[in-house]
């Protein structure tokens, strides 16, 4: 069997000032429930693959520092019904309030991909009980996109939001502009190639009552605060600066629109999001061609992960 590393730690009290820790971390947790191999969600061109057969193709792997997962970069995928062996896993724990922060290194990128590191409701039919995009992108892009998907009933129109990122679409019902939800865009470097080069960086999401805020620091940034650069065990968001994305509870009860959520990691390609946009991304072909006849330029298609600790 596949063993992690302790890279998920979780637990504890809730103050709110700078000079004390609101969030502190009792130790390791089990970390990932399952290797989710159910068809796309989202119509990719994907064939989400089991921990077996992940690890006897090298399509993942763990050690003390680091956790991998990778597309298939070897065969084509042209007569496979479902398409490229990827990969899509999940948490066994379920998070309400907390803090996620994530140390990566690499995340997939590259025509037609489609990674998301993500938080979700596992009761009730999508999108009862919301969704949380802290990483998204897609294809060739460089900045990150953080996004709220909901029930009607949630937006952030007239909202005071206080954050450097911009934000792109208001309304965060997943049945109104074609599932857009409400995102907030990153700068450049927050995602793909650019991300990568510099040696990645770190996201940090806060989820309370009033609502929910995404941070990011690249690997070189001088601001970084030394609690989420050394991995501590207690953390102060509120001496955090600024977030990039900023969704408060003005207009978004978030009782009613958010419920216990798992955390899951996948990658798939194109589908409803990157394929709809592939013609405008500067990649050749169809997406589904790309995807089907080119192995080799899914070399950068993995996930490197140092360590994600969790605060409650």
């Amino acid at each position: 069997m596949l063993h992690y590393p302790s890279f998920i730690l979780l637990s504890f009290p809730l103050l709110v000032t700078c000079s004390l820790p609101i969030l502190s971390f009792p130790g390791p947790i089990a970390n990932f429930r399952s290797f989710q191999t159910f068809n796309d969600p989202t119509h990719g061109r994907v064939n989400y693959v089991d921990q077996g057969y992940a690890k006897t193709n090298n399509l993942t792997y763990a050690s003390e520092s680091k956790f991998v997962m990778r597309a298939d970069a070897v065969n084509n995928s042209k007569s496979h019904p479902r398409g490229r062996d990827s990969i899509r896993v999940a948490s066994k724990q379920h998070y309400e309030d907390s803090v996620l922060i994530l140390d990566l290194t690499h995340m997939p990128t590259g025509c037609g991909t489609w990674p998301a590191f993500w938080t979700v409701t596992t009761s009730g039919r999508w999108p009862q009980g919301g969704e949380i995009d802290i990483i998204e992108g897609i294809n060739k892009r460089s900045y990150n996109l953080a996004s709220l998907h909901t029930t009607p009933g949630c937006n952030m129109t007239g909202a005071v939001r206080v954050m450097t990122g911009v934000g792109e679409s208001n309304e965060c019902d997943a049945k109104q502009n074609n599932n857009q939800g409400c995102g907030v865009k990153f700068r450049q470097g927050s995602f793909g190639q650019r991300f990568n080069k510099m040696g990645g960086g770190w996201f940090a999401m806060r989820r309370t009552e009033q609502g929910v805020s995404v941070w990011f620091w690249g690997r070189n940034d001088i601001l970084i605060p030394e609690e989420v650069r050394m991995g501590s065990k207690t953390v102060q968001p509120e001496c955090w600066g600024l977030p990039v994305a900023d969704f408060p509870a003005e207009n978004c009860d978030m009782k009613s629109h958010f419920g216990p959520h798992e955390i899951v990691f996948d990658l798939t390609f194109c589908g409803d999001w990157a394929g709809s946009e592939y013609p405008k991304s500067g990649c050749p072909g169809t997406c589904i061609d790309f995807v089907n006849n080119n192995p080799k330029e899914f070399v950068e298609a993995y996930w490197e992960i140092n360590s994600l600790r969790t605060y409650v």
